[in-house]
């Protein structure tokens, strides 16, 4: 997936239709001039409805369509007839997307299914026809209720991406270089901090024709919690991946020390991350002797780790191995 078509973020202004008016009709026949009331109630207006699509991975189709407005209700009319709904305004999202109140910030929902369908912006109720208030005191009334006012307002849409593994490593642990070469995926690449700016997916090929997802997210650092760097953009992907790789290379002053740090951004960001299983891969491996690897082992986190190198494709069968194996752990 091309970066620059990579859109997680968006502000949409949603406006709901109007519901119909009821109608104040009255009964008029050749034989019945006087008829009692027989106005119909007016139409809901549309809704503004968010509809899962697995088809979709990003929210580009949205990035230049700020305006959504659904259709209005119909008045209602004589003979009891309701007026006809508003047309409902429908805006596709990716697995993954969550609804949130610009003024308030609140969490509205998640679309996590395919065709799951929900309503962002609801459409004002028509309002009631004569008939309604028709009483043994006032047998023909000749008011009936306007329909409701549609409802509108700045909604934001951000896509959490969903993905086997997700990589997690300050900017330069290599997790662009693992992507390019264990899966299609073609990342930007380069020696200097966060040539990563959105996620990249990509599809690892494994024995027997099997497969599993893994995200190239941009790169976390110190105070990604905080909103550094790209850290909130960076934390909100790590969320719906099911287990996570960290990423140190070999020639890091302090691996152990690195591996904290990055455990505590997504510790503070959401302490319920540390639930999922995590995996290390020790990257740039190529420059190790059998000495430097033996050291480095003495001081490893306590859990299931490898020694890789992407550009010398070295250990990524055993990397391989190693996810495959846990992501089927029962």
């Amino acid at each position: 997936m091309s970066s620059d078509n990579f859109v997680d973020y968006v502000k949409i202004h949603c406006t709901s239709g109007k519901g119909g008016g009821g109608s104040t009709h009255f009964r008029r026949e050749k034989y019945i001039p006087k008829g009692g009331p027989d106005g119909g109630d007016g139409g809901r207006g549309g809704h503004v409805i968010i509809r899962g699509n697995k088809q979709l991975w990003t929210l580009l189709h949205l990035k230049f369509k700020k305006h959504i407005k659904a259709g209005h209700g119909a008045h209602g009319s004589g003979n009891l007839k309701t007026g006809g709904q508003g047309q409902d305004e429908y805006i596709e999202v990716p697995l993954g997307t969550i609804a949130r109140d610009m003024e308030t910030g609140e969490v509205l929902f998640e679309i996590t299914e395919e065709g799951e369908e929900r309503i962002i912006q609801q459409g004002g109720r028509g309002g009631m026809g004569n008939t309604n208030f028709k009483s043994s005191t006032n047998r023909s009334p000749h008011h009936a209720q306007p329909g409701e006012d549609g409802r509108e307002g700045w909604k934001i849409l951000e896509l959490k991406v969903l993905a086997d593994v997700g990589l997690v490593g300050f900017p330069n642990a290599g997790k662009s270089t693992l992507l390019s070469v264990v899966s299609s995926a073609k990342p930007e690449i380069g020696n200097y901090p966060f040539t990563t700016i959105r996620p990249n997916l990509g599809m690892v090929n494994y024995r027997d024709y099997r497969s599993f997802i893994m995200a190239d997210i941009p790169g976390i650092i110190e105070g990604a919690h905080l909103g550094k760097g790209l850290g909130l953009r960076f934390l909100r992907h790590i969320e719906r991946n099911s287990l996570l790789l960290f990423m140190i290379p070999a020639d890091s002053d302090d691996i152990k020390k690195e591996y904290n740090i990055l455990l505590n951004e997504l510790k503070q960001y959401n302490p319920e991350l540390l639930h999922k299983d995590r995996l290390l891969a020790i990257t740039k491996c190529d420059m190790l002797d059998e000495e430097l690897t033996a050291a480095i082992k003495k001081d490893l986190p306590k859990i299931p780790y490898t020694f890789i190198s992407s550009l010398a494709q070295m250990g990524l069968t055993e990397l391989k191995d190693m996810i495959w194996k846990k992501l089927n752990d029962e």
